[in-house]
């Protein structure tokens, strides 16, 4: 039987031919930590123990699939985001760094208010409620999408961690969601790739991640963003906040929208690779 470190070799071997070294290495390594349960250091560990035939079965399955550039995270059903594990599947965005850091943003600025009530909108795989309602014990969450399939692996991971969030689909370009009381936290990560960005974006992204999460029209870039604003107009408390993760093309833009619908504080912030990802506001009342 081959061992934990020949499998692993022969896997980022394979991969060489879509991925750069370090990156086959890195997939190779966490697809065989996922098959047999392992951590990293318990791979490295155990590199020379025998992988019994029913696994390297699997494991030429997934090879397959990676192949095809299918995304590591929908092969594997899973994505880590902000500590946790959660179930991903083509009808979610796979959770990303930036907005990892949107949660951050939001758990500094919020930690030790009680009784938050927030909306998520756009929520996919529920990655910002679920940690938020880890983050910001005793929050009522609410979140929202188009995609009832996507809310299905929503409501999974919520209940994996026994947060408490109210899924709604509701189509927010044309729908308002139903809220109990007013809101101190809008957050959403929105569609905002313009579609002639489409070139610039990796195969595994264009074929396999939902459209309907990734583009806005080329003449209307702040679609989501106006309308998600707007309701906030409606539905946000005196001194509540706003949120969004954005497309740096259009930061600028971004805030002066906000300033002409009456926000304050409107702000913009920078990720990790220093590039303006995230925008935040006050909205204090007409």
């Amino acid at each position: 039987m081959p061992t934990v470190r020949q499998l692993t070799t022969a896997l980022s071997e394979a991969l060489q031919t879509i991925y750069s070294l370090s990156e086959a290495d890195s997939v190779a390594g966490l697809v065989l930590e996922h098959l047999l349960g392992l951590s990293p250091l318990q791979r490295r560990m155990q590199a020379q123990e025998p992988v019994a035939e029913p696994v390297a079965q699997k494991l030429a399955a997934i090879q397959a699939r990676l192949l095809t550039h299918e995304p590591l995270q929908y092969v594997l059903g899973t994505a880590h985001f902000a500590g946790l594990e959660l179930e991903v599947s083509p009808a979610t965005l796979i959770p990303r760094p930036e907005t990892e850091e949107l949660v951050a943003l939001i758990t500094r600025e919020q930690q030790g208010r009680r009784s938050l009530h927030i909306l998520d909108v756009g929520t996919g795989s529920g990655c910002i409620p679920v940690a938020l309602g880890l983050s910001l014990p005793g929050c009522t969450l609410t979140a929202v999408d188009i995609s009832s399939q996507a809310l299905a692996v929503a409501q999974r991971n919520a209940a994996r961690y026994a947060v408490s969030v109210d899924f709604q689909e509701v189509d927010i370009l044309t729908a308002e969601p139903q809220l109990l009381g007013q809101l101190d936290v809008i957050v959403s990560n929105p569609p905002y790739v313009l579609e002639e960005e489409r070139d610039l974006m990796r195969p595994n992204v264009l074929a396999y991640e939902p459209t309907t999460a990734l583009f806005v029209p080329n003449h209307d870039p702040l679609l989501f963003y106006r309308r998600i604003a707007e309701l906030g107009q409606q539905f946000l408390r005196s001194g509540g906040c706003l949120y969004f993760e954005i497309n740096e093309r259009y930061a600028h833009a971004t805030s002066s929208m906000l300033q002409e619908l009456g926000y304050q504080q409107c702000e913009v912030q920078t990720d990790i690779f220093d590039k303006d990802r995230m925008a935040r506001a006050t909205w204090l009342g007409t």
